[in-house]
């Protein structure tokens, strides 16, 4: 019988905040440097995509830091981190919805950071909060 292994998960909550900030930074402040990783067929630098791109940097970098100063200040965690898991949810069956015209190597990556993302979330979720 393996060990079991314990989680803090307030640590956890911390690095997925910084993940999403570190992540949304870049979206953000280097959109078509960012959008060169995301599935697609080489709009990274259009214009609406680069938009597209910020905006979702925003999201995330407004729920990594919220998540960060609730952690900071002891206030409640729990909708920050369901608000993150919404998103991440949402990115991975967004990816789905186009993985057959899209490169799939990355289209895959996307996928299983998001749905990664929503599966630690959820084992923290209950515990955080």
């Amino acid at each position: 019988m393996s060990p079991r292994v314990s989680i803090d998960e307030r640590a956890v909550a911390k690095a997925i905040a910084m993940g999403r900030i570190g992540l949304g930074t870049v979206f953000t402040l280097t959109p078509g440097l960012a959008l060169r990783a995301w599935p697609g067929n080489g709009s990274h630098d259009h214009p609406v995509s680069r938009f597209l791109a910020r905006s979702t940097g925003g999201r995330d970098l407004a729920i990594g830091i919220g998540t960060l100063v609730a952690l900071g200040k002891g206030a409640p965690v729990r909708g920050w981190l369901e608000a993150g898991m919404l998103a991440d949810a949402v990115d991975a069956v967004a990816v789905l919805t186009v993985i057959r015209s899209v490169p799939k190597g990355r289209a895959l990556l996307v996928f299983a950071a998001a749905a990664g993302a929503v599966v630690a979330g959820r084992r923290i979720v209950d515990v955080v909060a």
